[in-house]
């Protein structure tokens, strides 16, 4: 690769990702919607929602049977991207109880591939509370980490180094004449809460009061998950 190439390659690297600082650990938000951690080799997700198109279909409403496949090939792109020694997965794994034990065969074979030669830490969520079943590596309701804390939900508590998802947040900026919503990663600098991995995921607006009392508002950053590069925006220049 020539000179020119490689600069190039790295610019459109730093676009993609956008860096940040959670109880002095150094982490990248990556525009798929993961987050990683290059001092503890780790890479985060929430909120992947697996079989959620099974689980309506179990109960009668039917969506296009392809946001688990979608999902595991974004993971799978992003795994191979980084090559982490861990893997967290934040909780929300699955649609719901269900989900985990009745997974096809062929997404089961991805997940392992994935996990293999690695750790993977299922953190369990409000719509799989229960665990994995017959899956590579381990259930916990949380874990403590050099500082940081990873669990599904938020908790107004206990906030410094906190990594959490459940929330979805998004948020809406002015671009063009036109106003934007995107998936976001929401960080004060004391906790940082993640956007949902998976494909058929909504979210909720960082304003939402359901954000109330988690942030210092005055040091918020959004980072949008834009088309080809991440947008880090303070929390008062976003549109509400």
């Amino acid at each position: 690769m020539n000179r020119l190439a490689r600069a190039i390659g790295e610019q459109e690297d730093d676009a993609r990702r956008a860096s940040l600082v959670i109880a002095g650990q150094l982490g990248f938000a990556d525009l798929s919607g993961a987050l990683y951690f290059p001092d503890l080799d780790l890479l985060v997700v929430s909120d992947l929602h697996l079989e959620k198109g099974a689980a309506f279909a179990r109960r009668g409403q039917l969506l296009p049977p392809y946001d688990t496949l979608a999902t595991l090939k974004l993971l799978d792109a992003v795994i191979a991207r980084y090559q982490p020694k861990t893997v967290i997965s934040l909780g929300d794994n699955f649609h719901d109880r269900a989900g985990s034990a009745l997974m096809p065969l062929p997404f089961r074979e991805m997940i392992a591939a994935m996990a293999r030669g690695r750790e993977w830490i299922w953190i369990n969520g409000n719509h799989d509370p229960d665990g994995t079943t017959d899956l590579p590596g381990m259930s916990a309701d949380e874990i403590a980490l050099s500082g940081l804390t990873f669990r599904h939900e938020p908790s107004l508590a206990h906030g410094a180094g906190e990594i959490a998802g459940h929330l979805h947040p998004c948020a809406t900026v002015r671009r063009r004449e036109k106003s934007v919503r995107r998936p976001c990663f929401a960080t004060d600098g004391n906790r940082l809460l993640m956007p949902a991995f998976g494909v058929l995921t909504g979210g909720l607006d960082l304003r939402h009061k359901a954000f109330t009392g988690l942030f210092s508002r005055a040091d918020l950053i959004a980072h949008l998950l834009g088309r080809d590069r991440i947008y880090s925006v303070r929390f008062g220049n976003l549109l509400g």
